[in-house]
């Protein structure tokens, strides 16, 4: 349709000396025609006519292969043939049909999942994964060069705490494992809460103490953070290769801490930043309308969150020259990147940094209320989420074909397809009665229609396919659309990663594909139609697969 649209832009210029953005969108299924566009009333002030006047004119210039009507105030809705949309998808169709390369020559950083260093990998950090990974392949599929990093919560004051607690503990470090670490945590952080209550600091103060050697590079300190590092990442690695997620580079705070350090010290000897009568570092905000400075280092010295975020940003910038940066980071972080993306417009620093925030992940509790997923309140770490979630697809979908890597690709499937229901700003709801379902908005419906699509492709392989003849691919028309539709769609989500727009597409186009299926026997046609027919199959299947695959999501073998 981009050659019509280029066509009308030149009759509106022909017409009226004007240019103006030419848009098609879809009608509404009880009215005439496929496309609506509404140039003739953005044209109203400019040729001072009716709109339907001008639709009208404009018609009459227009080639002759497609049928118009003008509708409702000055709508001009195109009707096209099944054989036209069919010519139209064999001009398009390509090998990297549906990608662009728009963002050609321009790089971009992803951080996901950030992981906490010393803790189980609990479902806090699974929608982190699932937008981040998304945000990656989307870019990727319009041109961008993209550079992953798994931002690792591996310094600040949790590492004093850990510390301080494995200590007390008596565990022995050569045995510790990565749930005794989350133990300890949670000890830890109730003791520490019981000992301010009753006024006093000890934990707090041997935590903030054990942070500080391991910034002055204390042998015991180092010992203990190659160590919880070493426990910690053999666990992610586990949890992220369950979940088909991998990062180009593992950058933790801690690499960050003495870039970070020498930053703050630098602006603030140029006067950008200002130092506190206690001697802590802030950055004032004012001028971007943010009342609250941001705290970037504190009053002792340690490094804070903002001090290794302003160190990561500079090495993203100056040392990966990143075009663009994005954080897949929960939305109760939303002021905090607003303040850090503040500071580093007042340094100078003009690349695109997005904040891809998202809701909460809930679950229904057993008196019916819907809450934030807890560990009080059922799972809590994604590897008992995903454990959960396997041996549901095994009794939902018991069968002998099924492996392992299917069974797998189906439970993480259909969890990841979860996150990409509804818009990321909204919290999801974590239903394994639906998301396991393949009736309804579900990942595994969106994969069966692709297995499904592949038995009839591997069935009719004999088959010498030929030419279409005369064929009207009047039955096709529907799924024809929807295919064309799919690199605008691509284009347009990459601005604000719109990951359940692509989500969204693949159950239309899935569905598209059952009532097919329904009015249009494939094996029994004639020649020409079942070339025809198995044409169109196989254009629905890689498009359908490459959608999937922009959400992470792996098509099983058998389902």
């Amino acid at each position: 349709m981009d050659e019509l649209k280029s066509k009308i832009s030149e009759v509106v210029e022909f017409l009226y000396g004007a240019k103006v953005p030419v848009e098609f969108a879809p009608v509404p299924a009880d009215i005439d025609g496929d496309y609506s566009c509404n140039v003739a009333m953005r044209l109203a002030k400019v040729a001072g006519k009716a709109p339907r006047d001008i639709a009208a004119e404009i018609i009459e210039k227009l080639p002759t292969n497609y049928e118009y009507s003008v509708a409702g105030p000055g709508f001009i809705n195109i009707a096209v043939s099944g054989r036209a949309l069919a010519g139209q998808l064999r001009d398009a169709w390509s090998d990297t049909y549906g990608y662009n390369q728009s963002g050609a020559g321009k790089i971009a950083v992803s951080e996901f999942p950030s992981t906490n260093m010393a803790k189980p990998y609990s479902v806090g950090h699974l929608r982190p994964g699932t937008q981040g990974w998304a945000a990656k392949r989307i870019l990727e599929a319009n041109g961008w060069k993209v550079i992953t990093d798994n931002h690792l919560g591996d310094a600040g004051t949790p590492f004093g705490i850990w510390a301080t607690g494995f200590k007390r503990s008596g565990l022995d470090i050569n045995t510790v494992t990565i749930y005794d670490l989350g133990d300890i945590y949670i000890k830890m952080k109730a003791d520490m809460k019981a000992e301010a209550a009753a006024g006093e600091h000890d934990l707090a103060d041997s935590a903030q103490d054990w942070l500080l050697k391991l910034e002055a590079g204390d042998a015991e300190a180092v010992e203990l953070s190659d160590r919880f590092n070493k426990i910690s990442l053999d666990h992610i690695h586990s949890v992220m290769n369950r979940m088909s997620l991998s990062t180009d580079y593992e950058l933790g705070e801690s690499f960050f801490v003495e870039r970070g350090k020498e930053l703050v010290q630098k602006y603030l000897a140029e006067g950008v930043f200002t130092q506190n009568d206690d001697g802590s570092v802030i950055c004032p905000l004012d001028e971007f309308g943010i009342d609250v400075p941001m705290l970037m280092l504190k009053s002792n010295g340690a490094a804070l969150y903002a001090t290794t975020d302003l160190g990561c940003l500079d090495y993203r910038l100056h040392e990966w020259k990143a075009d663009r940066l994005i954080y897949a980071v929960g939305a109760e972080q939303k002021f905090y990147f607003e303040q850090l993306f503040a500071v580093a417009k007042k340094l100078g620093w003009n690349a695109d940094m997005q904040h891809v925030w998202f809701g909460t992940i809930d679950q229904i509790t057993e008196d019916g209320k819907r809450e934030k997923m807890s560990s009080r309140k059922g799972v809590v770490l994604l590897e008992a989420m995903l454990d959960d979630a396997e041996a549901r697809v095994r009794s939902n979908f018991a069968s002998d074909a099924l492996t392992d890597e299917d069974i797998r690709r189906i439970a993480t499937g259909a969890i990841k397809y979860s996150d990409f229901i509804a818009d990321r700003k909204t919290g999801i709801l974590y239903d394994p009665n639906k998301i396991f379902a393949l009736t309804g908005q579900s990942g595994p419906f969106c994969q069966y229609a692709c297995v499904r699509m592949r038995r009839i492709l591997e069935k009719n392989a004999d088959f010498a396919g030929g030419d279409f003849g005369d064929y009207d691919f009047a039955a096709e028309k529907d799924v024809l659309l929807k295919l064309l539709d799919f690199p605008a769609l691509v284009a347009s989500v990459a601005d604000n990663l719109e990951a359940h727009r692509i989500a969204g597409y693949c159950f239309e186009l899935a569905q598209e594909m059952n009532r097919y299926y329904e009015n249009a026997p494939i094996s029994t046609a004639d020649d020409s139609v079942r070339a025809a027919r198995l044409w169109l199959v196989s254009c629905a299947a890689t498009v359908l697969e490459r959608g999937l695959d922009l959400l992470g999501i792996e098509v099983p073998e058998r389902m």
